[in-house]
């Protein structure tokens, strides 16, 4: 009867695969890289640092305007209130044999009471400042690649988050896979066990065992159900996403060249890491400021168009356009341009130290997580082989209890064995696929 029964669960373990896969269709299988893919273009915190990127463009943009003239336009209105008169003294302004005196008599000139009206406009054209505005164009230029590098570091931390999810939905539902199978076993002995003790060759407490072992198994199904579920949810909120959309994950590959080859995975953090080019673009961002320190030096020269018209206005003159350079120089400033420049070169020095600082903090991590992953696949080897193991002895076990060979208590030994190696074997897994995402993120991937 037994026999009939495995069998019969033995062939209909294809029908259950095809079950499951039907299902998978229905809810959406989801790859790592398509939930890699949805992240990086949903997640809110990526699109909050490709908006700060925006915003450096749009700096950019700010500082080139600066290299055009800047034109200006006022317009005043005002009415007198009080009575404003300007008296000239006979002869003020010379006494001259072919005119006599200007003005030849006292004269008195009054405003006029009503509303006055003055409009200016004038045009700057910077000439010499050209330079120094060029070098902070290319200033702000170098601080939008800083953004830039930024919005990779956050991409790569989004993606070793999905990938850290995902890997821990593989890992729950390989360990729920595990407690099934325990499951269908403790059902099997159930019956078996039951049979036993109708025939009165076991005792009761050890149907009672075994029936234990089931409603714990079931518990722990219950909760590893229920861990995936706000697993998936987790990774639905990663992806900027319905927490609600079920899905299917799929399995995903163990091993890349770079967890092989240390060397190559050394250059390619150095090339793909964005707190290496953050800190080598501080560099460049602290040249162009000891550069632009520098340019004060030179005296401010531009070229000024202005037009003055004013309205109801009788002693001043009302219409006047002039053009012409204006030139402004600091020739002398107690020394605090050098001060100055002695701190924007001390500056360069800090940025070149943290670069290097930074670039052997990163290949110490490589380095640490190569090892990591070096350590982890192994683990993961040698619990492999014991699940296989640990499987292999139950089934013998179980054949020599139906044969009466070996006692219950033997049987359900060599399955706590199995359930300890199953779950050495996921605790080994996730921390594989853990080490696996941190090595990705070391190297600089998304």
């Amino acid at each position: 009867m037994i026999r009939f029964v495995i069998l019969c669960f033995v062939l209909a373990l294809p029908a259950l695969a095809w079950c499951q896969e039907a299902s998978s269709v229905r809810l959406g299988l989801l790859t790592l890289d398509k939930a890699l893919e949805l992240a990086l273009r949903d997640n809110l915190k990526v699109e909050n640092a490709g908006l700060e990127l925006r915003k450096a463009q749009d700096d950019v943009a700010v500082a080139r305007t600066r290299r055009f003239p800047s034109l200006h336009v006022s317009l005043s209105e005002a009415r007198h209130l009080t009575e404003e008169a300007y008296e000239f003294k006979e002869g003020v302004f010379g006494n001259f044999p072919a005119t006599g005196p200007i003005p030849p008599r006292d004269t008195e000139i009054a405003t006029h009471p009503g509303f006055t009206t003055i409009l200016s406009a004038s045009l700057d054209q910077p000439l010499l400042q050209l330079y120094r505005i060029n070098l902070d164009i290319q200033q702000h230029e170098i601080k939008q690649e800083m953004a830039g590098e930024k919005l990779r570091a956050q991409r790569q931390s989004v993606a070793n988050k999905v990938k850290q999810a995902y890997y821990g939905v593989l890992q729950t539902e390989s360990a729920f896979e595990a407690t099934e199978e325990a499951i269908v076993f403790y059902h099997e002995l159930d019956k078996l066990v039951d049979r036993y003790l109708k025939e009165q060759t076991v005792l009761k407490s050890e149907s009672l065992e075994v029936k234990t072992r089931l409603a714990k198994s079931e518990y722990e199904a219950l909760t590893q159900r229920n861990k995936l579920a706000s697993q998936k949810e987790k990774l639905n909120n990663l992806m900027g996403r319905d927490i609600r959309t079920r899905f299917n994950v799929s399995r995903v590959p163990e091993s890349t060249i770079f967890e092989i080859n240390l060397e190559a995975a050394q250059a390619l953090a150095i090339e793909q890491r964005p707190e290496i080019r953050e800190a080598n673009l501080k560099v460049k961002h602290a040249e162009y400021a000891r550069r632009i320190k520098e340019s004060e030096y030179l005296p401010d020269l531009k070229f000024k168009a202005s037009y003055y018209r004013a309205f109801n206005v009788e002693l001043l003159p009302d219409n006047v356009a002039t053009v012409g350079l204006f030139l402004r120089w600091e020739f002398y400033d107690w020394g605090r341009k050098q001060n100055q420049l002695a701190e924007k070169t001390k500056t360069i020095k800090q940025a070149n130290n943290d670069v290097h600082e930074t670039t052997d903090k990163v290949l110490i991590e490589v380095n640490s997580q190569f090892r990591k992953v070096q350590e982890s696949r192994a683990k993961l080897r040698v619990a492999r082989l014991s699940r296989e193991t640990a499987r292999e002895k139950l089934r013998i076990t179980l054949d020599e209890y139906k044969q009466q060979a070996v006692l219950l208590k033997s049987v359900l030994q060599a399955e706590t064995s199995l359930a300890e190696t199953n779950r050495q074997y996921e605790d080994a897994l996730l921390s594989f696929w853990k080490a696996k995402a941190d090595f990705e993120k070391a190297l600089g991937e998304e």
